[in-house]
């Protein structure tokens, strides 16, 4: 196994380890159902609360799902990475009761700056969100 193999290897450990104890996700009944190298899946079930004075799913929460698989897709590659920017376009509606699955494929990771795509999907496959997503990594002290 390489060095950087290694690295990746030890990101998806320890991200899978943080997402045990991840205020946001817990907060929001995020689960994070796959991880691997510069991939991953998210699911989060539309709540009656999700909804906005028109009835319909607030898209913050679409957003959000879509942010989670993309913290983890990035980062599983370079830790700690941040994201710098996110584009969503919002292609249907997410009912109350379905299970928003969201996929991010980071596109490129390089030393400094990061591209992925995200989709958010119900759980018929329907295309609820498509996403990119910009990322830096950022070296600790």
């Amino acid at each position: 196994m390489s060095d950087r193999e290694k690295k990746i290897s030890d990101n998806i450990a320890t991200l899978k380890a943080k997402s045990k104890n991840e205020p946001v996700a817990s907060f929001l009944k995020m689960d994070l159902l796959e991880l691997a190298p510069g991939y991953s899946r998210v699911a989060m079930r539309v709540l009656p609360e999700h909804q906005n004075f028109n009835g319909l799913t607030f898209g913050g929460m679409v957003m959000a799902v879509a942010d989670q698989a993309f913290a983890y897709g990035c980062n599983s590659l370079m830790f700690p990475s941040y994201a710098s920017q996110i584009n969503i376009h919002f292609i249907a509606a997410a009912e109350v009761g379905d299970e928003l699955i969201a996929e991010c494929r980071v596109v490129k990771s390089g030393r400094r700056v990061g591209l992925s795509e995200m989709t958010v999907t119900n759980q018929d496959g329907k295309l609820i969100a498509k996403a990119t997503g910009t990322s830096i990594p950022v070296d600790k002290p």
